[in-house]
């Protein structure tokens, strides 16, 4: 496998979440958990693919564990008004447990694996590339993304006009799980078939995090969003391929990389001149009382 094929295949694992990520943030709800709900995936991908011996019910499972993850963040932010940051906090700490103890019957070399079809990519790349048009057509041109972008902005003026702002948010949160999901169904039965057990450096490398930078890194578009993750799997190939042309040099410091990249892009969008420029939602993060 080339290196510019490698980098689009490292490149979707950061899109999927980062669009259901997008979408649920344009609704007003932030998700820090999204590395929980991928590691469900990932469980729910590989035990099923292997119990059934079918990968695409493996992805379908991913799919349904991640809105699950998705739909508890919900409850408890949505529902129970509960801080968005401390519900996120719990669905990653839960997801990481969760995975460490009932992964432990699928560790090693997954047996069913997606094969890739053109060019030594896989039909969820595919899949992956034609939701950005999709997610933008959506936000941009439909009702259904007006009403979205104006629950995120400013939802008691949302309510008013009719829009039901528990229902849209929720259609927000599940959206953005079962994309984590399916990141998880994509990362263990495309891209790096083996699960292992460690819950100090999980199966996903802390990836589901550069994902949720990436969101505020594209400004909340879809296409800019695309472009981001391009980079980051460049990038993430890349501290690979260096530490082959420059062995002298430890191997963690070529893989700090993507992460000291997302460490700059998080200082760049706490300034209060990036948020005005980006054009945050108004009401991300905030839960909404009826009546406000």
């Amino acid at each position: 496998m080339g290196f510019f094929t490698m980098t689009l295949t490292a490149s979707m694992f950061f899109l999927l979440p980062a669009l259901g990520e997008l979408f649920d943030q344009r609704s007003g709800v932030l998700n820090i958990g999204l590395e929980g709900m991928i590691l469900m995936g990932v469980l729910a991908a590989v035990a099923t693919s292997t119990e059934t011996g079918n990968v695409w019910l493996g992805v379908v499972a991913g799919m349904a564990a991640g809105g699950l993850m998705g739909l508890i963040h919900g409850f408890l932010s949505i529902s129970l008004k509960v801080n968005q940051v401390v519900s996120g906090t719990g669905i990653w700490i839960l997801g990481v447990g969760l995975t460490t103890y009932y992964g432990l019957a699928y560790v090693g070399p997954v047996k069913h694996t997606i094969a890739p079809i053109i060019g030594g990519l896989t039909p969820l790349f595919f899949v992956g590339l034609a939701l950005v048009p999709i997610f933008w057509f959506i936000l941009s041109k439909t009702s259904f993304g007006l009403r979205v972008r104006s629950v995120g902005e400013n939802p008691s003026v949302a309510e008013v006009s009719g829009i039901n702002i528990s229902r849209t948010r929720y259609i927000g949160v599940l959206v953005g799980g079962m994309l984590s999901g399916l990141a998880g169904a994509y990362l263990i039965l495309a891209y790096a078939p083996s699960w292992s057990i460690s819950w100090r450096v999980p199966v996903t490398e802390g990836r589901g995090f550069i994902a949720l930078a990436l969101v505020f890194f594209s400004m909340w578009r879809p296409f800019l969003l695309l472009v981001g993750s391009f980079a980051f799997g460049t990038l993430w190939i890349m501290g690979w391929y260096l530490q082959t042309v420059l062995p002298g040099i430890p191997i963690h410091i070529f893989r700090m990389i993507p992460y000291l990249v997302t460490v700059a892009i998080l200082v760049l969008i706490s300034t209060e001149r990036f948020r005005k420029r980006a054009g945050t939602p108004a009401a991300l993060g905030k839960p909404y009382f009826r009546g406000e």
